[in-house]
């Protein structure tokens, strides 16, 4: 368990079936800044040639390799397995959470089940997750997000306009961000972290890469409807732009004799 000053204790339990080995070292560079991954491990049927992308990234991650073949067809063994282990490895009680990697809402209850015993779970997958599971877990991380270039690097390259690389406009966001400034003061300014924290409860796969931002102060500022304030060490506040009224500047009408 997480001790004083330590980053909390994480399993990454991988389901290979559906996730794409290209991401694997993306996946780990997020994690990093989630906790730290000491238990690393990997399930699928191994035995054919389907699966031989993640040879290289089970090598230079140190993630542990479970061989499940499925026995029978239409029957996931390696679904199976990882709930196992994951249900072992909860009640051993040395965790503070979990990343399950997969695109897969058969992890459903296995995300819900590890909260109730007071687990945080991160889920990674594919934009194409389904909804139920990407709401069972406490955060949701689309894999797309993790490598695609990000706009604000400043290191002038463009990526090219693929499937993967197309974002949503900072515009879309301004309704969740609105909905989680609930405690305004009098003039309408909220801390940035309380509003991050409402969004993340209501919305666990929200994120502001997926509109081309780094983070939430960007994403508010290029939607062209917040303001931002910046204290002295690094306090950040939000509040909605206030409207000014618009006047036609014409002087009443005189009326005619």
């Amino acid at each position: 368990m997480q001790g004083h000053g330590q980053p909390p204790s994480l399993a990454v339990l991988i389901d290979a079936d559906n996730t794409s080995a290209r991401h694997a070292h993306a996946i780990f560079e997020e994690i990093v800044k989630l906790g730290e991954a000491n238990v690393r491990r990997i399930y699928g049927d191994f035995s054919g040639s389907r699966l031989s992308g993640w040879n290289s990234a089970i090598q230079s991650l140190a993630i542990l390799q479970h061989q499940q073949r499925n026995n029978t067809t239409g029957k996931n063994a390696a679904d199976i397995a990882l709930v196992i282990d994951a249900m072992d490895l909860m009640h051993k009680g040395k965790l503070d959470g979990f990343c399950l990697v997969s695109s897969d809402s058969d992890f459903t209850r296995l995300a819900q089940r590890l909260r109730e015993d007071g687990l945080v779970v991160y889920g990674f997958g594919e934009r194409k997750t389904p909804e139920a599971f990407r709401s069972a877990c406490n955060r949701f991380i689309y894999v797309e997000n993790l490598t695609e270039t990000e706009d604000e690097k400043g290191d002038g390259a463009t990526a090219s306009p693929t499937k993967e690389s197309k974002k949503e406009s900072p515009s879309k966001a301004v309704k969740v961000i609105t909905k989680a400034m609930e405690d305004a003061d009098d003039d309408g300014w909220v801390h940035l972290s309380n509003v991050g924290s409402r969004i993340f409860g209501a919305a666990p796969d929200f994120d502001p890469r997926t509109y081309g931002c780094s983070n939430l102060s960007t994403l508010a500022e290029k939607s062209g409807s917040f303001e931002i304030r910046k204290e002295s060490g690094g306090t950040v506040y939000i509040r909605r732009k206030i409207k000014k009224s618009k006047t036609s500047g014409k002087t009443a009408d005189t009326k005619k004799k």
